[in-house]
C-alpha cells in the first residue's frame, strides 16, 4: 500500500489517530491506563474499523488467560508461605540497592531462558514487592530492571519467549516450502562465528541454543544497564508516608516454636533485625529478660520475643514460619488458623472489659476472638498481652473466625472495626503441595508436555482443589485491570493489521533504506521495535518476518541475520507499557507512570538495537 493509498484509506488513518491519542493519553492523562486503552478500542468499534469479535479477541487470547491462571498459582504459593521462604533464601538480605537489583536480575533472567518469561514475572512480582518492603527498598527501583533482565534472558534460548518459538516455526514453514533465492533452494546452511569463537555448521530449522550467541551479550548488557542507569532514570515511587510513619505502635509477643528453623539462628540471620516499622524490644527466656537485644543473640526454643511496631509490620510477623503468638488462646478458637482473619478494633467506653485485664476479662470466651497486639497512644506497653488492663481508646489487633465481624459489627463495645486484608496466617502445612504444583507446571511447560495456558489453568485449579487458597482468594488474586490492559492492546494491534497500517509503515521504511544491507538491517530493527511498542510482540514478529525474509532475498544476502534481528526487536519493547505483556504486569505493582518506561526503556532500546546490529552480522555473516 502506497502512502497515497494509506491516506485514502480512512480506516488506517483513523486507527493511526486513535493509537497516537491512546499513547498521549497514557502519557499525560491522569486516568487508569486500562480505561484509556479500552476507550481507544471503543472508538474503533463505534467507527466500524473493528467488529466486536475482532476488538474483543484479546479476551480469549491464550496468553492473557495464561496470565490470569498464573496470578492464581502465584497467590497459592504465597498464601502457603512457600513463596516468602523461596524468595528469602534466593534473594537474602542485601546491604545495598545495587546488590538487591543484581539478585533480582540474574536469577530470574537465567530462569526465563528455560521457562517462558510471563510466568517468571507473574510469580516474582508479588514476592519482590513484599521482599522490597521488608528490606526497605523501593519496589520501583527493582521491578523494571528485573523485567528487562527477564525479557533479555528469555531471548537466550528458543523456548525462552513465545516470540522465539513463533519465529522458529515461521523459519521451519519457510524451509518446508523450498523457497528459491538468488542462490538456489535455501536450506539455511551456514558457517558462522569467527575462528576464535569456534566455527560450526548449522543446517535446517532454528535449534534450542542458536540464538544464545546473541542473547548472552544482550543479557549481560541489561544487567549492567540496570545497575547503573536505574539510579538516575527511575524515580522512587514509594508513597510520601511510609509504614513506619503510622502513629499507632502495637505491642505484641511472639514465641519461637520448638523444632522450628529459627532455633539456633542469630537475630540477624533470622531476619528479625532492622525490620521496617518494627522493633524487637526484649526477649523473655524462661523468666530472664534480655533487653537491648544484640543482633548476634541466638534464639532458643520457647523464647518470648516482645516487639513494638506498626500494623503492617505486625501482620508480616504473623506470617513468619517458626513464630506464633505468645498467647495460647489462639489454639482454643474453633476455626483453623488458616481460615481466620485479623481485625482491628478500638475499645469503646461502654465495653464491659474496660478496667480489667485481657486474661481476667476472658476476652476469648466473651467475644470468640484473641488479642494478638495492643496499641495505646504511641505508648510502649511492657506488660504481657494477657496482663494488659484495657482502657477506652485502646486499639486491639484480634485474630478471629470469619463470623466475628458480622457478629460484632453493631456492638457498642468497639469502635471502627475493620478487617486487615491479606493478613490471614499462612497455610504452612500446604507449602509442599504448592511447591509441587509449581514445579509440575514448570516441568510440563519446559518439556513441551502442555501448552502454557493449559498448564497454568490446571495448576490454578489444583491450588484451589488442595485448599492452598480458597476460591474467594483465587478470584481476588487476579489483577483484572492488568488483564484488561493486555486484552485491549490486542484489539489495537488487530486494527493496525487489518487496516494495513502496520505493513504500510514497515514497507515504506525498508524501501527508504536503500540497498545497504547494514542500513536495511537497522531499519528493519527500528520498524519491528516500533511496531512491538504499539502492538503485541508476537504480532510484530509475524508482521515483520516476511518483510525481513523478502528483503534479504532482494539484497542477495543470507536471511538469518535479519531473522535474528527481528526476533530480538520484537521482544525488546521497553519504551512503553504495552510493548510487552510483562511490561504491563509490573505497571501497577511498581507504581510506574508511562514516562518511566520512556525514560528508562528508551535508552535501553537504543543500546540493544546498536548491539544487535553490530553482533548479528558477525555471528551470522550476511554473505554466503
Amino acid at each position: 500500500m502506497t502512502f497515497e493509498a494509506l491516506v485514502a484509506n480512512w480506516q488506517a488513518t483513523l486507527t493511526a489517530t486513535v493509537v497516537i491519542g491512546t499513547l498521549l493519553g497514557l502519557m499525560f492523562v491522569q486516568r487508569a491506563p486500562d480505561m484509556i486503552m479500552v476507550g481507544g478500542l471503543v472508538v474503533l468499534m463505534l467507527s466500524g474499523v473493528l467488529a466486536p469479535a475482532e476488538a474483543l479477541q484479546g479476551m480469549g487470547n491464550e496468553g492473557m488467560i495464561a496470565v490470569a491462571g498464573l496470578f492464581v498459582v502465584a497467590a497459592g504459593v504465597e498464601r502457603t508461605g512457600a513463596l516468602a521462604v523461596i524468595v528469602e533464601r534466593a534473594l537474602g538480605r542485601p546491604k545495598s540497592l545495587a546488590a538487591a537489583q543484581l539478585r533480582t536480575m540474574v536469577g530470574p533472567g537465567i530462569l526465563s531462558a528455560f521457562m517462558n518469561n510471563t510466568p517468571v514475572v507473574a510469580l516474582l512480582v508479588p514476592a519482590i514487592r513484599e521482599w522490597a518492603k521488608k528490606n526497605r527498598f523501593s519496589v520501583s527501583k527493582l521491578l523494571m530492571p528485573m523485567n528487562t533482565a527477564v525479557i533479555l534472558g528469555g531471548i537466550c534460548t528458543l523456548i525462552g519467549t513465545s516470540t522465539n518459538v513463533i519465529i522458529g516455526g515461521l523459519v521451519k514453514d519457510r524451509l518446508a516450502k523450498g523457497i528459491d533465492g538468488p542462490w538456489g533452494v535455501l536450506d539455511l546452511t551456514w558457517t558462522g562465528l569467527p575462528e576464535a569463537w569456534g566455527r560450526r555448521e548449522f543446517t535446517g530449522p532454528l535449534g534450542m541454543f542458536d540464538i544464545t550467541w546473541l542473547g548472552l551479550p544482550l543479557f549481560a548488557m541489561a544487567i549492567l544497564y540496570g545497575l547503573t542507569a536505574s539510579r538516575f532514570l527511575l524515580k522512587d515511587r514509594r508513597p510520601p508516608m511510609s509504614r513506619s510513619d503510622d502513629p499507632r505502635q502495637y505491642s505484641l509477643e511472639m514465641v519461637v516454636e520448638p523444632g522450628s528453623n529459627l532455633v539456633g539462628r542469630t537475630i540477624e540471620a533470622a531476619g528479625l533485625r532492622h525490620l521496617d516499622g518494627l522493633f524487637l524490644m526484649e526477649i523473655d527466656r524462661a523468666g530472664h529478660v534480655i533487653a537491648a537485644v544484640s543482633p548476634t543473640e541466638r534464639l532458643e526454643a520457647g523464647d518470648r520475643l516482645v516487639f513494638v511496631g506498626v500494623i503492617d509490620s505486625v501482620v508480616e510477623l504473623q506470617k513468619v514460619r517458626g513464630l506464633r503468638p505468645a498467647t495460647d488462646q489462639v489454639f482454643k478458637l474453633n476455626d483453623a488458623r488458616s481460615e481466620r482473619q485479623l481485625v482491628e478494633a478500638v475499645v469503646s467506653s461502654t465495653c464491659p472489659l474496660v478496667g480489667r485485664t485481657i486474661r481476667d476479662g476472658q476476652f476469648r470466651s466473651t467475644y470468640g476472638a484473641v488479642v494478638i497486639a495492643v496499641a495505646r497512644d504511641g505508648e510502649r506497653l511492657r506488660t504481657k498481652i494477657g496482663d494488659i488492663t484495657l482502657e477506652p481508646g485502646d486499639t486491639l489487633l484480634l485474630e478471629a473466625g470469619p463470623a466475628f465481624l458480622q457478629r460484632q459489627r453493631t456492638s457498642r463495645h468497639f469502635y471502627l472495626m475493620s478487617e486487615i486484608t491479606g493478613a490471614s496466617p499462612p497455610r504452612h502445612d500446604r507449602a509442599w503441595i504448592a511447591c509441587t504444583v509449581l514445579a509440575g507446571m514448570v516441568f510440563a511447560v519446559a518439556m513441551d508436555l502442555l501448552p502454557m495456558v493449559t498448564a497454568a489453568l490446571a495448576a490454578a485449579g489444583v491450588m484451589v482443589a488442595t485448599r492452598c487458597l480458597t476460591s474467594t482468594e483465587a478470584r481476588r488474586s487476579i489483577e483484572w485491570n492488568a488483564l484488561l490492559l493486555i486484552a485491549a492492546s490486542f484489539g489495537l494491534a488487530q486494527a493496525m493489521q487489518t487496516t494495513g497500517l502496520a505493513s504500510s509503515i514497515a514497507e515504506a521504511a525498508v524501501a527508504a533504506a536503500g540497498n545497504n544491507p547494514l542500513l536495511v538491517l537497522a531499519t528493519i530493527y527500528v520498524v519491528t521495535m516500533l511496531t512491538t511498542e504499539l502492538m503485541s510482540n508476537n504480532a510484530a514478529a509475524v508482521l515483520n518476518f516476511p518483510i525481513a525474509w523478502q528483503t534479504a532475498e532482494q539484497l542477495g544476502v543470507h536471511p538469518l541475520p535479519f531473522i535474528m534481528t527481528i526476533t530480538v526487536a520484537a521482544s525488546c519493547g521497553f519504551g512503553t507499557p504495552i510493548g510487552y505483556q510483562t511490561n504491563l504486569m509490573i505497571y501497577g505493582p511498581g507504581g510506574y507512570k508511562f514516562t518511566d518506561y520512556v525514560r528508562y526503556g528508551g535508552p535501553l532500546n537504543l543500546l540493544v538495537m546498536a548491539a544487535t546490529i553490530a553482533l548479528a552480522p558477525l555471528i551470522w555473516p550476511l554473505a554466503r
